[in-house]
């Protein structure tokens, strides 16, 4: 049985799902010199506090997966058997 997990990061009012973009602009947070002000503008939240409490909630092994890999990952889904929603 194939089971594809989704993860959803919840921050503030808002539900953000890591998806291939999300990965993307975590990869340049991570890699680069990037604002929380910036980081909070490219996931379209409200300020920086609230990309704190996003970076937090995040496991931070996903900050260093490749997104190509993490669309490979997901493009699992649309067959799998089982789809989680983790929810953080």
């Amino acid at each position: 049985m194939s089971v594809c997990e989704r993860y959803v990061v919840k921050v503030g009012d808002k539900e953000i799902e890591i998806d291939e973009e999300v990965v993307k602009i975590l990869n340049a947070y991570a890699r680069t010199e990037m604002t929380l002000e910036q980081l909070a503008e490219a996931l379209g939240i409200d300020s920086w506090m609230e990309a704190y409490e996003f970076v937090k909630k995040v496991p931070s092994w996903i900050l260093w997966v490749p997104a190509t890999l993490w669309k490979r990952e997901l493009a699992k889904c649309k067959e799998a058997q089982e789809i989680r929603v983790i929810k953080i």
